[in-house]
């Protein structure tokens, strides 16, 4: 890890490359909304870190920012550590993959290149973590996602769960009792334009499931044959 990147900076960094992940960029508001951070604040950092030598984020006003090149290898950096920790803890520890997200956000910026690769030996060198997203290599590579938000299906349509976003444990538990987890298999049954509400057959439950935008757009599948 670069120590010369500073803790704040780091959180930023992950921010940008999950929003980024999830819906193809990130903006000055939706960072403010992950990082709880007041919109002004968030301006301040990234007019910062644009600045920086090498700048870390090119930023324009109303326009978004995305990482650089320095700014992306030092992403996927926090982001091994994170999805580290996670599986770590997870796989050895015990912990419910509702519990990891935020123990991993405290203990990513402190633990050693030397534990990292510790941890990853221990772990068989994971190529995801328990919510299912690709950890990086050691290499910082990472394979590019070609998963879909399931609130695309539409009826007659299967898919197996690739990846979850992991950072609301309410909802990691509410889907953890649906059985909705990565690598299972849903076919959607119907779909309702007026709410956007899909009933879903998933297939450790016996009855059809009503999920709403909120849970859709947080699951991440990928179709079943090019249905």
């Amino acid at each position: 890890m670069d120590t010369t990147i500073s803790p704040a900076s780091q959180d930023y960094l992950k921010a940008i490359y999950d929003l980024s992940e999830r819906h193809g960029r990130a903006s000055t508001s939706q960072i403010a909304d992950q990082l709880a951070i007041k919109p002004a604040s968030v301006t301040g950092m990234l007019q910062k870190m644009a600045q920086d030598e090498p700048p870390l984020v090119t930023y324009k006003k109303h326009q978004g920012v995305t990482l650089t090149l320095a700014g992306e290898k030092a992403a996927l950096e926090i982001v091994r550590h994170h999805r580290l920790i996670e599986l770590f803890l997870h796989e050895i520890l015990g912990y419910s993959w509702d519990e990891v997200h935020e123990e991993a956000e405290r203990l990513e910026h402190v633990i050693s290149e030397d534990m990292e690769r510790r941890m990853a030996a221990v772990l068989g060198n994971p190529a995801r973590e328990p919510h299912g997203p690709p950890s990086p290599t050691q290499e910082l590579t990472i394979p590019a996602l070609t998963d879909m938000p399931l609130s695309d299906l539409r009826p007659g349509q299967e898919a197996v769960v690739q990846r979850v976003h992991d950072s609301d444990s309410e909802l990691l538990r509410y889907l953890d009792s649906l059985g909705l987890r990565p690598r299972a298999t849903i076919c959607v049954i119907d779909y309702v334009p007026f709410d956007q509400t899909l009933r879903v057959q998933i297939e450790t439950q016996p009855d059809v499931v009503v999920l709403g935008p909120r849970i859709t757009r947080e699951v991440f599948v990928e179709l079943v044959n090019g249905s």
